[in-house]
């Protein structure tokens, strides 16, 4: 990277720390900002993932480790963050990624479903802003928290119903606190992936869905996990993304432009 490259986009120094760093696309971002000079922690569900992510941050020069985060209530965050600053002394960026997805349809919805896909896509997404958020407003020093949101939080989008009233909270919530802690130099912002296929999607993919798809993508093709990585960049830089908070970022070959 030149050097004109790493004053923009450089993060030596930073700690970051990804929720769902173990899955493929928040995998893909944790590397990137591994790459491009942060000490990267891997929040997640599996060691395995964990251990195979690392190894490819490793074998690239990059840095970090992985804690299996409790996300389920205020405490198990606060915890989280608490090892963290044990462990590295900081906290300048927060991804949150963590997703679960389900294809029932609307009306056979039962209420166990919902509570899970609610607590992961959400729950877990506002408390730990909530708690990171108040780390880095308290510490003065400015920050980046990365909300992964999604197309269907945007637009309606057929047969992911929970899923998609979660993301249009996520949506919502960012640009709440954009407004709230832009004061404060933490910014906010939604990271909007279009088509990508990752572990919590794939159940959903049918042949005709994927027809569908990509007959309403301009590229005709689905995204590829590191293609996330520049915006990330972006979202996670205090120098570029400098004046870049409340913002939807969206990365969807074209999917949102098209109309018929």
């Amino acid at each position: 990277m030149s050097d004109y490259l790493n004053s923009l986009f450089g993060l030596d120094g930073k700690v970051a720390v990804v929720i769902g760093g173990t899955g493929e696309l928040c995998g893909a971002m944790a590397e990137g900002l591994a790459q491009a000079g942060a000490e990267v922690v891997l929040v997640g569900r599996s060691q395995e993932k964990a251990d195979a992510r690392l190894a490819s941050i490793s074998a690239k020069g990059g840095k970090g480790y992985f804690i299996a985060g409790d996300l389920s209530s205020k405490a198990g965050i606060q915890s989280l963050l608490d090892n963290v600053l044990k462990k590295s002394g900081q906290v300048d960026i927060l991804v949150n990624g963590a997703g679960a997805n389900s294809p029932t349809p609307f009306l056979d919805i039962q209420e166990d479903e919902y509570d899970r896909i609610f607590d992961i896509n959400m729950k877990a997404v506002f408390l730990a802003c909530q708690v990171f958020g108040k780390y880095l407003v308290q510490r003065g020093e400015g920050g980046s928290i990365i909300n992964v949101g999604s197309m269907s939080g945007l637009i309606p989008l057929s047969r992911v119903f929970t899923y998609s009233a979660t993301k249009a909270a996520v949506h919502n919530l960012s640009k709440n606190l954009a407004r709230e802690w832009a004061i404060s130099k933490v910014r906010v912002n939604t990271l909007v992936p279009g088509f990508f296929p990752a572990e919590q999607n794939r159940k959903v993919l049918t042949p005709e869905r994927v027809n569908s798809i990509m007959g309403h993508t301009p590229m005709n093709r689905f995204g590829n996990s590191d293609e996330l990585v520049g915006v990330t960049l972006l979202m996670a830089s205090g120098k570029a993304g400098s004046f870049i908070t409340g913002t939807e970022m969206i990365v969807d070959g074209g999917y949102a432009a098209m109309t018929i």
